[in-house]
Parts: structure tokens; C-alpha cells; sequence
């Protein structure tokens, strides 16, 4: 969510149980339009909240020109002073894909890190591996929801030949009409299906905003839920997977965003559930 609309954009998102109070939002806001300006930002969303056992992370990222480039993520403890995360690897992902349970809410907080040795050794010697830093786990956490729910409306945002990807100027909107279909929404993240798909199923496509996947072909089936709220007037996409995740967009108009309000784990048990 832009920190410039975000009381209001928070207001759409309610329904979610994404709930501030009055003070929070406008010291988010104001410490986040600082942070855009202490580290030269073009623009500052709020990306959530992980929710701990003994506190709570929000988390901000700061984008350069290149919408779709890497982006700078800062968390904060109190909503006010911000700190810079170390940018994510695949290390950082595998190392952290084995830890289970809630969040501390300290950064600093160690995870034991036990690893069995190989075969053909007694198997009850263990060595302990080097402790994992809580804040490795949060930006490995936060590298995966936005890989696989981070969304954006179809046609938000354009890729120039040259490669760069920015926000399309001629945008109005979806209609309701296409604001109501999964395929009109898409993944901000690197594609994988649209590299299999044959010349013949490309020919429609528009190069120019159909360069990311669409959520229609999202594993397992039924993992977005679309509602109609408010008369008509906003549009909500909820993801099943990762709970928390919110999406709203406001038909015939540019505004959109998400945001993740959750506890920064994955629902494994959704293909039993659906």
C-alpha cells in the first residue's frame, strides 16, 4: 500500500481484520513519507504486519524505477523507527525452510539449526549447525509471500522494450465485469508458466502488460477467494494459502494494493481443506 493513500486504502481492507487505530496509521504514515526521503525512495508502500509471540514487525519496501527490480525492505518494531533487512538469497530460504512455529517478535532472537549427519554414522550424534538469526527468517518469509501472492490488476504496469517495467500512465482500471476474473490479476514476480506456453497461445498476448503469470493456473485450485464488497464498489482477492494476504481494487479506477496482516506461516493444509 502506498504510504501516500494509506489511511484510506487501510479503511478498504477491513473486513480482513486489518485494524489500526487512528495514531498508528498516521505515525506509519508519516515515518514512512521520512523514510522516502532520508533514502531517496520514488515511492514507499507498507508490505504488513508479521505478527510474533512478543511483538509485531511491520514491514515497508522502497522502489526505484524499475517497478519489478529489487527492492529495498526496512522493518520496524514500533511503527516509527525503521531498519534495513539484508536483501533475500536462496541460502536464506533453505536454511530457514526447515523452522516451524510462531515468530519472537525480536530480531534478534537465535533458531537451533540441528542437522543429522550423514548415513552410516550413529544416528543419535547430532551437530548442531550455526544459530539462525530470527531476521534471517523474516526476509526469507517475506521473500516467499511476495513470490507467491504478491498481485497486481492486469495492465497496472507496462514493460518498455528495453526491459524495465513501470507503472502504466494509461491505466483506468479493470471493469467490474474483468475485476471479477482470476485471469485478470497477476503474479509480481519473475513468470514461470507464461516461458511454457506455446507460440500459438502467445499470439493473443499483449508483450507489453501480459509478461507476468496469471493466478487462473495458481496449484491447488481455489486458493484465491474473490468478493464483491461495498456495493459494488471495491473488489477483494484473498489468499487461501497464505493467510492474511488482502488485495483490493476500486473498478474503473487506478487504485489497488495489498497488503499482509498474518503470521508470516503457510497454510500446508489447504489442499485437505478445499
Amino acid at each position: 500500500m502506498d504510504a501516500e493513500t494509506l489511511p484510506y486504502a487501510l479503511d478498504l481492507v477491513t473486513s480482513s481484520g486489518v485494524c489500526l487505530s487512528p495514531e498508528k496509521r498516521a505515525a506509519l504514515r508519516t515515518s514512512l513519507l521520512l523514510v522516502r526521503r532520508d533514502y531517496r525512495f520514488e515511492q514507499v508502500r507498507l508490505w504488513g504486519r508479521i505478527q510474533g509471540i512478543r511483538g509485531a514487525y511491520y514491514i515497508a519496501e522502497g522502489l526505484g524505477p524499475d517497478r519489478a527490480g529489487a527492492r529495498s525492505r526496512l522493518y520496524s518494531l514500533n511503527g516509527v523507527d525503521w531498519s534495513l533487512l539484508p536483501p533475500p538469497t536462496e541460502e536464506m530460504v533453505a536454511i530457514t525452510a526447515g523452522l516451524k512455529g510462531r515468530f519472537q517478535g525480536d530480531p534478534s532472537y537465535e533458531y537451533e539449526n540441528v542437522e543429522k549427519k550423514e548415513e552410516g554414522e550413529r544416528p543419535y550424534e547430532e551437530e548442531a549447525a550455526p544459530l539462525i538469526k530470527e531476521e534471517i527468517r523474516l526476509v526469507a518469509a517475506i521473500h516467499q509471500i511476495d513470490k507467491a501472492v504478491g498481485i497486481v490488476p492486469r495492465g497496472a504496469y507496462v514493460k518498455s522494450p528495453l526491459g524495465p517495467v513501470h507503472e502504466n500512465r494509461n491505466f483506468e482500471g479493470l471493469s467490474l465485469t474483468e475485476a471479477k476474473k482470476l485471469s485478470s490479476y497477476f503474479h509480481f514476480t519473475e513468470p514461470e508458466n507464461l516461458k511454457n506456453k506455446t507460440l500459438l497461445e502467445k499470439a493473443d498476448l499483449d508483450p507489453a502488460i501480459d509478461f507476468l503469470d496469471s493466478l487462473e493456473h495458481d496449484i491447488p485450485k481455489g486458493s484465491w477467494s474473490i468478493q464483491v464488497e461495498r456495493g459494488g464498489r471495491v473488489i477483494i482477492l484473498r489468499s487461501l494459502l497464505w493467510l492474511g494476504l488482502t488485495f483490493y481494487h476500486i473498478p474503473n479506477t487506478k487504485q489497488h494494493g495489498y497488503i499482509y496482516f498474518g503470521n508470516g506461516e503457510k497454510n500446508i493444509d489447504l489442499p485437505f481443506m478445499l
